[in-house]
């Protein structure tokens, strides 16, 4: 039995952990960090835990404390928050999973150029995994630092994987839309995020800046083997939970839409959470799943292929892709308290 720290577990990401561990068969939460509701039960921040989980949240100094009574620690806080503690907790022998963008970037000055905060644990970031199992699976198993990729990275890397990897688009013609659900944003008070704000809108943000464009060109740089640049637009949709990511290359090889889908199913074999579908995806058909579907086509007309992919940015993009990293890193079954597909309607 693998016993847990979490820390960030009352916001959206580490609620979400929560959730999943409980039906986890080896998995024992030893305790719940959070800033804001520390003392309070956990049953009383999220009601649907009442009467399951009446322990009271602890702060970071108690979370500190119980370092030496846990294995594995995850670390749900806004990006500069998981510094201190994660060498605390490496020093200490306990692996860490990082569900922030802290060591997502390898280098420091990029880190810093994006998000406008200083890097006080450099040192790390060689040695940390990018924790997209899909990709990096063999360097997962053997780390004791993961870094949980992001949301929208999650869902545009593995959509375009298999093109890159194949050298079949351009990539300077590589455009990325997606659009996410509201609970990405997280749960802290925002004006931005309100009800009345966003129902009944759609909007772009982050255009030319979204902070997860050198994530994704990171891993995608790793995938081709060569410097890649893409056009990242995120929007805001009013939903929940979900990210719809519509990728858009020109092809370097003429193919039809079945010998890419092909290709796809070839790249994704044997992997449980990516399903490569015949039709295109819907954010509906992940929602409150672990996994990632994807459709593509072919477009002759002007020699370009569309990948859409489709995750819950909570789970695949947050949550449940850091208990698929945890199950590899310690060798348990790598579905273990994930094996559960999108409620309908």
């Amino acid at each position: 039995m693998l016993n847990v720290g979490i820390i960030g577990a009352t916001g959206y990401a580490g609620e979400q952990v929560v959730w999943i561990l409980r039906n986890h068969s080896e998995a024992n939460i030893v305790f719940y960090g959070s800033h804001n509701y520390t003392g309070i039960p956990f049953n009383e921040i999220y009601g649907n835990y009442t009467g399951f989980i009446q322990d009271r949240c602890v702060d970071m100094e108690e979370a500190i404390r119980q370092l030496d009574n846990i294995d594995v620690l995850f670390i749900a806080l806004p990006h500069g928050k998981a510094f201190e503690v994660t060498e605390k907790a490496l020093s200490k022998g306990v692996k860490v999973i990082d569900l922030g963008a802290d060591y997502r970037l390898k280098s420091k000055e990029v880190y810093e150029q994006w998000y406008q905060v200083e890097h006080l644990s450099a040192q790390l970031l060689e040695e940390a995994v990018y924790g997209l199992p899909e990709l990096n699976r063999e360097k997962v198993a053997s780390c004791r630092l993961l870094a949980n990729p992001g949301c929208y990275p999650t869902a545009t890397i593995l959509a375009l994987a298999p093109l890159l990897k194949n050298k079949l688009i351009d990539t300077n013609s590589i455009i990325v839309d997606a659009k996410s659900g509201v609970s990405g944003a997280g749960r802290s008070a925002s004006i931005n995020n309100l009800f009345t704000e966003v129902n009944e809108s759609i909007k772009a943000y982050g255009v030319a800046s979204h902070r997860h464009t050198p994530e994704i060109e990171q891993e995608l740089s790793k995938v081709y083997g060569e410097d890649v640049l893409i056009s990242f637009t995120p929007h805001l949709v009013p939903m929940n939970r979900g990210i719809l990511s519509t990728c858009y290359g020109k092809m370097t090889k003429e193919m039809t839409t079945e010998e890419v889908l092909e290709l796809y199913r070839n790249f994704y074999a044997g992997e449980y959470f990516v399903k490569v579908a015949d039709g295109l995806p819907e954010t509906r058909w992940v929602r409150g799943s672990n996994l990632c579907h994807m459709g593509v086509k072919v477009d002759k007309r002007t020699n370009r292929v569309i990948v859409v992919s489709a995750i819950d940015n909570l789970v695949k993009g947050a949550a449940g892709q850091a208990v698929q990293n945890m199950n590899i890193m310690f060798g348990i079954k790598e579905t273990e308290g994930l094996e559960f597909i999108a409620m309908a309607p």
